[in-house]
């Protein structure tokens, strides 16, 4: 299976979870493929804010995501006013939920570890009941 394929099957994932916990979600057409749509996912739910979700995937410990493709999802967000969320899944761990600030800047790309998305990250119901 292929990365793209892998991710569009993570992306496929997360809406199912945000579907089943009553929130609307759609996967943006072309995500990851230009500056056009660099955003994987928008969700909204009466009564609650909508967010704009980046969702990353890896069987690894660590996932690297380029400066850019962060300064363009988190300027989009900021444009059609939604807040910015990262989600990572890291394999057998589930989806961890966090803010853009809190990636960690190792110089050309900001990363997010298993370590550091378990201590300041927040599931599901934490992150998104929350507010």
């Amino acid at each position: 299976m292929s990365n793209k394929s892998k991710g569009s099957n993570a992306e496929r994932e997360l809406v199912k979870i945000f579907t089943e916990q009553g929130w609307r979600a759609v996967r943006v057409a072309g995500s990851g493929v230009g500056e056009e749509s660099p955003c994987d996912i928008i969700v909204g739910k009466i009564g609650r804010r909508g967010y704009a979700i980046e969702a990353k995937s890896s069987k690894k410990n660590r996932i690297y995501i380029t400066k850019t493709q962060i300064e363009d999802f988190i300027l989009f967000s900021s444009v059609i006013g939604l807040p910015a969320v990262i989600a990572v899944r890291f394999n057998r761990e589930g989806w961890i939920f966090l803010r853009s600030e809190q990636l960690e800047d190792s110089g050309k790309f900001w990363v997010v570890s298993l370590e550091k998305a378990k201590l300041d990250g927040k599931r599901f119901g934490q992150f998104f009941e929350s507010f």
